[in-house]
């Protein structure tokens, strides 16, 4: 039996290290990953969109911190090789969604993995990847 596997977004990532509404469902999916072993990866693009978002926001203490963070919770952050590059410009190029929301399709395709987020435009592709919004009760 194949274990699950998830890819977190910016979106909820952010959501979960400012303790937003929403955070407390991260908090129990963290909780059930580390009982079950289950992977949990993150693209190394988000990680970049995480770093810019939050120098401008909260400056590089806090970025540091949340970089700390992601480390301690062990995700694995996913290399952007050339094909995954090329498969997110496909899915900008038919869908309306930022280009690191891209990545974070690509990189689930890729690896079977569902998208954790809370980013209302992960609806217009709800139809190719397995996705937990953060915002639902479940």
């Amino acid at each position: 039996m194949k274990i699950k596997s998830f890819i977190f977004d910016s979106h909820a990532l952010l959501k979960f290290f400012q303790r937003e509404e929403g955070h407390e469902k991260i908090i129990r999916l963290f909780e059930d990953i580390k009982k079950q072993g289950t992977p949990k990866y993150i693209n190394a693009i988000n990680v970049g969109e995480m770093i810019y978002i939050i120098k401008r926001e909260f400056g590089d203490q806090k970025k540091v911190e949340v970089l700390a963070n992601i480390e301690r919770l062990g995700f694995i952050t996913l290399p952007v090789s050339n094909a995954l590059i090329f498969q997110a410009a496909e899915y900008k190029a038919i869908y309306s969604i930022s280009y690191a929301d891209c990545f974070v399709l690509a990189s689930a395709l890729e690896h079977k993995a569902t998208i954790v987020t809370g980013d209302p435009e992960f609806t217009k592709v709800s139809d190719l990847a397995d996705i937990m919004w953060v915002w639902l009760e479940s």
